[in-house]
């Protein structure tokens, strides 16, 4: 017995910020999953400001998407047939063949979720790689400290509005960039961050934190690059901890950015920088899970979605990543 399925494909190469003429809507029949297999209903799926990178054609840390096929990312679903004695109609899954709303998944691919620990959508935002890059970032990477001040862009994002609650957890002073009045409302009264600044009205960047922190920044959580890393740098006190996540606001640059200006205070403050892939850190995944999973039990850790209903809306919903539409994750819902 075959399904009827739809899928978004990546139709032509974005130049510059992508449009809805980049991607297209294509219905293809799915065969019944062969033995290891899953048919999966894909009930929810994520969009991330990463994916543009994956619009390019050139080598990265992950392969490139594929004119004329799927795009892919990860979602949360509903196990529909199963050849795989693991799992059974009926179970909830995660697993990265998001952009269908049915799809065939290779079931060592995918992952059991539990609904009754968190709703299915935590699961692609703080149980999800937003919350374990977040994880990482601060720990592995920062090795952020009690008592400690960091400073971190777009913290009303997926990742940073994770970064700005566990940096609490450890003990730091936070310093948040958001951008608009109503994400620093939120990231300064619900999520607890001590010193918000929205960069669209802040007007000089690094002014506005060196105002925040007349002593310097031990650590950077960096989502977006530019000027705010450049802020960062002229605000580094000696040896700060730059954790280099995301850079998103040169994401649709074709040609090359514009360097920072500070970079000379890497030598002058002997400053480390380390950009980091969350893929490469996965042997930390049962302690994320289980330490993130207490948090929300204890409602420790609050989280915002921004929700777009349809399949059909999803190239919008990864267009407003670059225009700052969303509050916490962007995520798609396909169904119940």
């Amino acid at each position: 017995m075959t399904i009827a399925a739809r899928e978004i494909h990546l139709k032509s190469r974005p130049d510059g910020l992508p449009s809805l003429d980049n991607f297209e809507m294509v219905s293809r029949t799915l065969p019944e999953p062969a033995p290891g297999e899953l048919l999966v209903r894909t009930t929810w799926m994520s969009v991330d400001p990463y994916m543009r990178g994956r619009m390019r054609d050139r080598p990265s840390y992950i392969a490139p998407f594929q004119l004329g096929e799927a795009l892919e990312g990860a979602a949360v679903g509903v196990v529909e047939r199963s050849a795989d004695d693991r799992f059974k109609p009926g179970d909830l899954v995660s697993h990265f063949s998001g952009w269908r709303d049915y799809t065939i998944v290779d079931a060592a691919a995918a992952s059991k979720i539990d609904a009754a620990a968190a709703p299915e959508p935590a699961w692609l935002g703080p149980l999800g790689v937003p919350g374990f890059t977040a994880y990482v970032g601060l720990g592995r990477i920062g090795e952020l400290k009690a008592g400690e001040t960091i400073f971190i862009s777009a913290a009303a994002g997926a990742v940073g509005s994770m970064a700005v609650q566990i940096a609490k957890a450890k003990g730091a002073r936070v310093i948040a960039s958001v951008g608009g009045e109503a994400k620093a409302a939120w990231v300064r009264d619900e999520l607890g961050a001590d010193v918000v600044i929205n960069y669209k009205t802040a007007g000089d960047l690094a002014a506005a934190l060196a105002e925040a922190a007349p002593e310097g920044i031990d650590v950077y959580f960096d989502n977006v690059g530019g000027e705010h890393l450049d802020a960062a740098l002229a605000n580094a006190r000696d040896h700060a901890r730059f954790v280099i996540c995301g850079m998103i606001a040169g994401y649709n640059d074709e040609g090359v950015a514009d360097a920072a200006r500070n970079l000379a205070r890497i030598i002058v403050n002997r400053l480390s920088l380390r950009g980091y892939i969350v893929l490469d850190h996965y042997d930390l995944l049962p302690e994320f899970t289980a330490e993130m999973t207490g948090w929300i039990a204890d409602a420790r850790i609050k989280w915002r979605d921004t929700v777009v209903e349809g399949l059909d809306n999803a190239p919008r919903a990864f267009l407003g990543l670059f225009s700052g539409d969303n509050i916490g994750k962007m995520l798609v819902k396909l169904g119940e």
